[in-house]
């Protein structure tokens, strides 16, 4: 199976609500986003993307509207985090992002390959799918959730 990948990074804000450490604490990481696409690769001459499973500069596109630009320097809270979310709310114009899970790298690497997976659902008629999505929290933690 061929595959590509792309790499993004955002800035975002969370805390576990009920960790026995400091991430029960309001912080923040750099995340590193992998997204792997699998797909046919495109075969119409005088095409920009001839012999590519999709342009890399697309992968980044799609991945900035629908989940890269909505998650940078935003605060992911979860949903049953009433006490963030109500200060979160007191503060004008937050960038808040409501995620219906407990955001942990598991659970953000899950949520994040659902709304990816809708967004290069074989949009050329080539099979075009989300493979693999890694989200790195820091350079030594991460989760990985494979399409199989």
């Amino acid at each position: 199976m061929l595959t590509i990948t792309r790499k993004l990074e955002f800035d975002a804000g969370h805390r576990i609500p009920d960790h026995k450490s400091q991430c029960r604490n309001l912080h923040g990481h750099r995340y590193t986003l992998e997204i792997t696409l699998t797909g046919a690769v495109i075969d119409i001459e005088g095409s920009s993307d001839n012999g590519m499973i999709m342009d890399f500069s697309d992968i980044k596109s799609l991945a900035n509207a629908h989940l890269v630009d909505l998650w940078d320097h935003a605060f992911l809270v979860y949903e049953k985090d009433a006490p963030v979310r109500a200060f979160l709310e007191s503060l004008p114009d937050h960038k808040t992002v409501i995620i219906s899970r407990i955001p942990t790298v598991e659970n953000l690497a899950q949520t994040a390959f659902d709304i990816l997976s809708a967004a290069y659902q074989d949009r050329y008629g080539t099979g075009l799918r989300l493979q693999k999505l890694v989200l790195h929290e820091t350079p030594n933690c991460w989760a990985e959730i494979s399409a199989d």
